[in-house]
């Protein structure tokens, strides 16, 4: 069977699955929305008939209505002929989907009324088999439309070797909401807070001199090494189990100081690890 490379996107209405069809379009997919899940092993039979398409990306959500919950079967059924699929879970929180339907002034599909927490609800429950099933989830509720894009085109158009795990060090603050997608949470508000040195408050994680203070004392050096240990320990363990991607989250008060220090860090600590590092801070700018 020719290579097929399918990105099946969900989740709560939005939650980003518009944009982000639209960025997978832009770097080289052939994008169908809401193309009937029962039609879906026929749709890629036919693809793999011809030449000139290799990647495939589909929008499933709740104008399935019944079909809906046809679809885990089919999946796993597409899967298992060999087509290579990843089912990607967009999702955010309710109060940044309330937010979203405000701004656009639009109306939840599934709510009769202008309060859109009653539809969200009612889709959370038709979505959650899917989420259960989902091989990502990818919380949107801080992103812009600029940041999704961007986040998007680069998670797609980087090249996966399936020899290596793809490692995802996030930064995040405790005071802006656990990051959803996170496999891994450490916390390092422990770590000296360079918010309250007059010459840091202003500077983030990635300045050197921030960072040669967070890391100044023995205990700062002694966290790292232990915690580098673990990675060692756990990330072959998380690979052997079949998870191609990890995300590891390091949070601290704001997101913006000693977080960011450790995950710059340990991007660095692990480069000799057979595994493709990838960094973001979600709250750095805040």
């Amino acid at each position: 069977m020719r290579y097929i490379q399918l990105v099946v996107l969900t989740g709560p209405s939005g939650a980003g699955k518009s944009t982000a069809i639209k960025v997978l379009e832009d770097i080289g997919f052939f994008c169908v929305d809401n193309l009937p899940v029962t039609l879906l092993p026929k749709f890629l039979e036919l693809v793999a008939q011809g030449r000139e398409i290799t990647r495939v990306a589909i929008v499933v959500d709740v104008r399935e209505r019944g079909f809906l919950k046809e679809f885990p079967a089919i999946y796993r059924t597409i899967k298992e002929e060999g087509y290579r699929g990843e089912l990607i879970y967009l999702d955010a929180t309710d109060s940044a989907l309330v937010r979203r339907f405000s701004e656009t002034r639009r109306k939840h599909p599934l709510s009769d009324v202008d309060n859109p927490l009653e539809g969200i609800a009612r889709e959370r429950e038709l979505l959650k088999e899917l989420k259960a099933s989902a091989d990502r989830i990818i919380d949107t509720t801080h992103f812009t439309v600029h940041q999704l894009k961007e986040y998007i085109r680069e998670y797609f158009s980087t090249p996966v070797d399936e020899n290596r795990m793809i490692l995802n060090l996030l930064s995040f603050g405790y005071r802006y909401g656990l990051p959803a997608d996170a496999d891994i949470v450490m916390d390092v508000r422990f770590l000296p807070n360079p918010y309250f040195v007059d010459e840091f408050k202003g500077l983030d994680g990635k300045n050197e001199q921030v960072r040669e203070f967070v890391f100044h004392k023995k205990g700062a050096q002694e966290f790292i090494e232990r915690f580098r240990a673990l990675l060692d320990h756990l990330i072959p363990l998380y690979w052997k189990e079949g998870k191609a991607y990890l995300t590891i989250a390091i949070g601290c008060t704001g997101g913006r100081h000693r977080s960011v220090a450790v995950v710059e860090r340990l991007a660095e600590e692990l480069k000799d690890m057979p595994v493709d590092v990838r960094k973001r801070h979600r709250d750095i700018e805040k």
